[in-house]
């Protein structure tokens, strides 16, 4: 019901708009309810405790180290702490990551053997499937 102000005889050119709102009003309340809930959130998978006795033992890491062997000679290799030959360090790695989950390796070099040598060893892991290869620092 409006209200004006004035004669009730004239014509009202005010707008009635409480039938408006009671049909949106109830729009409204009819698509909140036909509307289906919205689960919010993200899903996370919860690890499951085991109840096994004996855990996987740690994975000790692949470490790749070039260590220098004088001027103008080809450094020698090791891995983890085994002397390895450079013809076979392609197979030796295929070996180790052929039974690994996480293909992760690390390369070490003293500072004074040329780069290729370590782009050569670089390029070897990542020929055999390495996924990353951390290169450490003469401190690490």
């Amino acid at each position: 019901m409006s209200m004006g102000s004035g004669s009730r005889s004239g014509v009202n050119s005010e707008i009635n708009v409480t039938p408006m709102i009671d049909v949106l009003l109830v729009l409204l309340i009819i698509f909140m309810v036909i509307l289906p809930h919205h689960n919010w959130g993200e899903r996370a998978d919860i690890p499951v405790r085991s109840d096994r006795a004996d855990p996987m033992p740690p994975v000790e890491p692949v470490v790749i180290q070039l260590h220098d062997r004088g001027p103008h000679s080809v450094p020698g290799l090791t891995i983890n702490e085994q002397e390895v030959a450079w013809p076979d360090l392609d197979s030796k790695l295929r070996g180790i990551f052929a039974r690994r989950i996480e293909q992760v390796a690390f390369l070490k070099g003293d500072p004074e053997i040329d780069f290729q040598y370590v782009a050569e060893a670089l390029d070897t892991a990542h020929h055999v499937g390495v996924d990353r290869v951390g290169l450490m620092g003469a401190k690490d």
